[in-house]
């Protein structure tokens, strides 16, 4: 493994903007593009906000934040909390499925996390918790155009 992090911090969504900038300030270390950065903050902040809303129904806990890189080009995150569970993950991981009542929520979290990352697996088991681990490839186009230039500088 050549690099990692762990935040720990408390489950409110005031904190859902923390874990953007945290993941935002790891994952730049692997030269994303643009859009790649914008997919991982996005998809972090999906399974932040379902581990504060319907992991812990917003009464509060830790969520934990790990994150993980073994060579410059796949980049690991989890997010995890010790709230309510899920017994049926299959059925949670539908589009539109929500426990909540419907009005603030459209049921799209995981899709959304699907659809920004290159893979989601999420272990829940109700009372103890719910972890999701999504992994993202790093083309770091940007970056690698950036440094054949510093190359061809010097």
């Amino acid at each position: 493994m050549q690099n990692q992090m762990e935040v720990i911090f408390s489950a409110c969504p005031q904190n859902e903007s923390f874990a953007r900038v945290v993941i935002a300030a790891f994952a730049v270390q692997l030269n994303p593009t643009l859009p790649e950065m914008a997919d991982i903050k996005t998809a972090v902040s999906e399974a932040v906000t379902n581990a504060i809303v319907h992991g812990y129904e917003n009464k509060g806990g830790l969520v934990r934040l790990k994150a993980e890189y073994c060579d410059r080009r796949m980049l690991t995150v989890t997010v995890q909390d010790d709230g309510c569970g899920m017994e049926d993950v299959e059925t949670a991981m539908q589009p539109f499925y929500s426990t909540g009542d419907g009005a603030e929520r459209s049921g799209m979290g995981f899709c959304v996390m699907q659809t920004f990352m290159d893979a989601v697996d999420v272990v829940s088991k109700p009372g103890e918790g719910t972890t999701v681990t999504m992994r993202k490839y790093i083309t770091g186009e940007v970056g690698l155009h950036r440094e054949r230039m510093l190359d061809e500088i010097s």
